[in-house]
């Protein structure tokens, strides 16, 4: 067993947010032997939604400056924060408890640190090496040991490598240890361009050729392939869907699946499900949508949280919701086997006391 130096009595409490949760949120969880991970630069916290020893839902949270993408694999989150990216390690055994209830428990151990580039989605390379989606520079980059940065892919339109968010790049879809997909907001080549072309101005862009294979999406985000399907979320419509590229207009490409009531952002799958974050779009930059009409049309609230879809049916299964003066996400990563993680970060004493030997 081992045991930290905090008290983990009330590291559920947040004064500034209530959770709440449909009926089955955590038989799901507990069916599909899954946690997930999800992320808020806005709260600037990572939330680690697990089970208790009650069977009850546990939500803990760490401090992260500015908190965005995220991805896992073999017992690793990495994570994107305002000015590094963590590799963040699972340090408990499989027969280990920390504190008497949580089962795994994810340290940052390594920080890249890289300056604000204002990061969005990252992945992992068949190298190994730690990509990520650079939206100040309008590129898809590489950690470096010496400088903030490496530049690996600019899209054909940005004529430079220029510290101008204008297309805002910001999503990115691996596939087979190589960044195959990004999503833009738009196709601009000018500072700050890309505020004008929120409507319909969202392009998916495959790396590989560096061709637009679609275009006319609002603000879109979180490419992912699964299923040898290419999932988008659109997000200015509120809609999580796939490309359809047996379409030869590449304006009319995008498929929807299923409308959810929030900007979606944030996106992992499992099993028949995909795991969709959503976020009220109260800021200037995500006003003016057309997901507004969509929602006084079917006379709705915008919420804050996570919605679980299912793949056949399109169909809301479960839910995790966030009220209160928490009103954005970003990523949302799906951690299978686990059952009740824990994180910790910089800027408590308790990760001083935390020592374990390999």
């Amino acid at each position: 067993m081992t045991n930290s130096s905090s008290d983990t009595a009330d590291i559920q409490k947040d004064p500034a947010a209530n959770y709440s949760i449909s009926g089955n949120f955590v038989e799901l969880l507990n069916a599909l032997n899954i946690s997930l991970a999800v992320t808020s630069y806005q709260s600037e916290l990572l939330y680690l939604l697990g089970r208790n020893l009650k069977g009850g839902l546990m939500v803990n949270q760490q401090h992260f400056k500015k908190a965005t993408g995220l991805h896992y694999q073999d017992g690793t989150l990495y994570m994107a924060t305002l000015g590094g990216i963590h590799r963040m390690q699972n340090v408990l055994r499989p027969d280990e408890l920390m504190d008497g209830q949580f089962t795994d428990c994810f340290i940052p151990r390594t920080t890249h640190l890289t300056g604000d580039l204002n990061a969005h989605d990252i992945g992992l390379s068949k190298d190994n090496s730690l990509l990520f989606v650079n939206t100040r520079y309008n590129c898809i980059a590489q950690v470096s040991n010496v400088h903030a940065f490496k530049p690996v892919w600019l899209p054909d339109f940005i004529s430079t490598l220029a510290a101008e968010d204008r297309c805002h790049l910001n999503g990115m879809a691996m596939q087979d240890g190589q960044p195959r997909y990004v999503t833009a907001v738009s196709k601009s080549d000018t500072i700050d361009g890309w505020r004008d072309r929120r409507a319909d101005g969202g392009v998916v862009i495959d790396v590989e050729t560096n061709e637009i294979i679609c275009e006319g999406l609002s603000m879109p985000h979180s490419p992912r392939i699964y299923q040898d399907k290419l999932w988008v979320l659109n997000s200015g419509t509120g809609e999580l869907g796939w490309i359809d590229f047996s379409v030869p207009d590449i304006a009319q490409r995008f498929r929807a699946l299923a409308f959810c009531p929030g900007f979606v952002r944030g996106l992992s799958f499992h099993e028949n499900f995909a795991f969709v974050g959503l976020s009220k779009p109260r800021y200037e930059r995500f006003e003016g949508l057309a997901l507004d009409q969509t929602l006084k049309a079917k006379d709705a609230e915008p919420w804050c949280g996570v919605q679980v879809i299912n793949l056949t049916t399109g169909q809301c299964e479960q839910w995790f919701r966030i009220d209160g003066t928490i009103d954005e996400l970003y990523d949302v990563e799906v951690i299978p086997g686990t059952f009740c993680p824990r994180s910790y970060g910089f800027l408590t004493k308790d990760i001083l006391g935390l020592i374990t030997v390999e």
